[in-house]
């Protein structure tokens, strides 16, 4: 059978695909995230931190499906990437998972007894399935870029030899730390364009403004470590990029400094990280004069900019492994069949813009801002 669409072609495609998915991810729950990450800060009372839920609670369960959908493109396209991935950082994935589900918990229970200790414990609750994801995630960046701990043996079987505290070394907390700070930016910018003109409003903009500049920092720290530290791999043999998927046919180095050789190759790709940089300056600036969609704008950017940028200095690589770089996985040696690649695409060319054209159709219904009065009589509201 000939399909219209080579294999190598369709591997490309691909990973573009998945790298959409996880800047949606970012761009769409990450505000969701950063909204809850800021909850015990900008919102001092009950009316308050109602105000603030309240502010997502139209969105955020369509939002968290850009996560699951991640997850099982990643397992449809790229099976060996999600069998290593998802059993060798198993803890760290049930710590989101758990995580993730005191959200919905959350969202629903918060409300039904009016007790202050009560709705104390549940906003620490939503607090925690904000923080822990976005700092977990970055982590998980952060050991992608160094390389995780596996190896895979003859016939492919995957053994991994690290730990759930051997993933938080300096580098991948520093990851972890921005994950945090664009996050926080981003649901700050979110807070300040949903939120009527007020003191839950006016705290958002302070501590967005302080999280874009620690986005701008950590990221130019984070570039200068990949840069200077000495991060990268390489292959280290000719790659058959439209060969059949199996990691031993072709041997991977590490090399220091190789996450950089793209860029050389390739100049044009330095609009990934150059977009992570000024996204953060939009952002801050949107923030400093009261521009509350510019800044929105801007945290968009920086995230874009900033998951890119792996994507990019990573390829062909998906997952190195440290301890045995011959087992590193690769755009090329790690995919499905060619006919499962095209039959998802094809499948994605007809989904895929009836779920954007919904989900844009139900922004724009349920865009507004939300204020302490009508909190305090729309029964409808958590």
């Amino acid at each position: 059978m000939t399909l219209p669409l080579d294999y190598e072609t369709l591997r490309l495609i691909w990973w573009a695909l998945i790298g959409v998915l996880l800047i949606g991810f970012a761009l769409t729950d990450g505000f969701d995230l950063g909204a809850m990450a800021l909850l015990p800060f900008v919102a001092k009372n009950d009316l308050e931190r109602r105000m603030v839920i309240n502010t997502v609670s139209a969105t955020w369960e369509g939002n968290q499906v850009w996560f699951i959908l991640g997850g099982g493109a990643i397992f449809a396209a790229w099976p060996y990437v999600y069998a290593v991935s998802f059993s060798g950082f198993y803890l760290a994935m049930f710590l989101v998972l758990a995580a993730l589900i005191l959200r919905p918990v959350g969202f629903k229970y918060r409300s039904k007894r009016p007790d202050p200790a009560w709705r104390a414990r549940w906003d620490w609750a939503l607090f925690t399935g904000g923080l822990v994801p976005a700092l977990v995630f970055g982590v998980a960046v952060g050991n992608v870029l160094l390389g995780a701990p596996f190896r895979l043996d003859g016939d492919l079987r995957a053994s991994y030899e690290g730990s759930l505290l051997g993933l938080f070394t300096p580098f991948s907390l520093l990851t972890g730390v921005l994950s945090v700070a664009m996050l926080v930016t981003h649901g700050a910018g979110w807070l300040a364009m949903k939120l009527e003109p007020g003191p839950v409003q006016h705290r958002a903009r302070q501590i967005g403004a302080g999280a874009a500049v620690a986005t701008l920092v950590l990221f130019a720290a984070g570039g200068a470590y990949v840069a200077w530290g000495g991060l990268g791999f390489r292959m280290a043999d000719v790659v058959d990029t439209g060969g059949p998927s199996n990691p031993h046919l072709a041997r991977a180095i590490a090399a220091p400094g190789a996450w950089l050789d793209n860029y050389g190759a390739h100049p044009w790709l330095m609009a990934a990280p150059l977009l992570g940089l000024f996204g953060p300056l939009v952002a801050l600036a949107g923030l400093r004069i009261r521009r509350d969609a510019l800044a929105f704008a801007g945290s968009t950017l920086a995230a874009a900019g900033i998951i890119a940028t792996v994507g990019l200095s990573m390829f062909p690589f998906i997952l190195p492994s440290a301890i045995d770089p011959a087992s590193s996985l690769t755009v090329w040696n790690a995919s499905s069949s060619h006919l499962t690649l095209f039959i998802m695409l094809v499948v994605v060319l007809i989904f895929l813009p009836i779920v954007l054209a919904y989900t844009t159709w139900a922004y724009r219904v349920m865009f507004g801002r939300v204020g302490a009065e009508e909190v305090r009589l729309n029964p409808d509201m958590y």
